[in-house]
């Protein structure tokens, strides 16, 4: 099997090369080295994102229909590696790799319209509220409970480990809109803002102290309905497409080479 890069393919990592050059300030690099999290802060990761988005290559792993660059899995390969041979901050995956390809795959038109710009903006900026306190492993048997009240929903439960809660200005959470029967069948796709007087994040601090992850109370949080991916009930199916994006996005091999090559 040949591995090397095609001309088109050099002629691409050129390119990128040459951006991350002329775009990349050093502020960004050294706030990307000073991170002690998973995710880079977010005045440095927004700062990032606005320089991509103004290229048009925030967006490189979305179709191009949905605003994506439509690049192939190699040139989607180049850029994430140069730009971590660069020291350019990680970007938002909560956001850009997760939510995303949920809204885009299951949402409506209206719904795409709507979530998948502010994302690219920066404007909402979308946390995970999967976990709860008895239920991690055994993610189905969650027990935030959303009650619908003619074209809102009523939301009251708790989610934990809610990476950059407290940044964060949304919220997509799995939720149990039918108690009975079996457990999986009664769960939704919910979004929430979390900017309103029924959420509340409490930080859980790492033992060296770093402020990263959260607990979240939701005390009658309200979300119309049209905040809801998918149908009532689609909650486990999306969930289970989500995962599989996170599973396959949290693999950073040309991260790593690149942290092997800089040794």
């Amino acid at each position: 099997m040949d591995l090397a890069l095609s001309p088109q393919d050099e002629a691409f990592r050129d390119e990128v090369r040459a951006f991350l050059a002329e775009n990349l300030p050093a502020r960004l690099r050294e706030g990307m080295a000073a991170s002690p999290g998973v995710f880079v802060e977010p005045d440095i990761g927004q700062e990032w994102q606005a320089i991509l988005n103004k290229k048009g290559w925030l967006a490189y792993q979305w179709p191009k229909a949905v605003g994506g660059t439509g690049w192939t899995p190699v040139q989607r390969y180049i850029f994430e590696k140069e730009c971590a041979l660069a020291g350019a901050p990680t970007l938002t995956a909560l956001s850009l790799k997760l939510l995303a390809p949920v809204v885009y795959t299951f949402g409506t038109a209206e719904q795409k319209a709507r979530i998948l710009p502010r994302i690219l903006t920066g404007e909402d900026y979308w946390c995970q509220g999967f976990s709860e306190p008895d239920s991690g492993s055994d993610l189905a048997s969650l027990k935030t409970r959303a009650v619908r009240d003619g074209d809102r929903y009523i939301v009251n439960g708790s989610k934990i480990w809610t990476t950059h809660a407290h940044h964060a200005n949304k919220i997509f959470c799995l939720v149990r809109t039918d108690p009975n029967g079996p457990k999986q069948s009664g769960i939704s796709f919910l979004l929430i803002d979390m900017k309103q007087p029924g959420v509340t994040v409490r930080p859980i601090l790492t033992l060296a102290g770093d402020h990263e992850v959260n607990q979240v109370f939701l005390d009658n949080a309200v979300a119309p309905v049209s905040d809801r991916i998918g149908d009532e009930g689609d909650g486990w199916m999306i969930a289970k497409f989500l995962l599989e994006n996170e599973r396959g996005g949290s693999c950073h091999a040309p991260r790593l080479l690149a942290d092997l090559e800089a040794i």
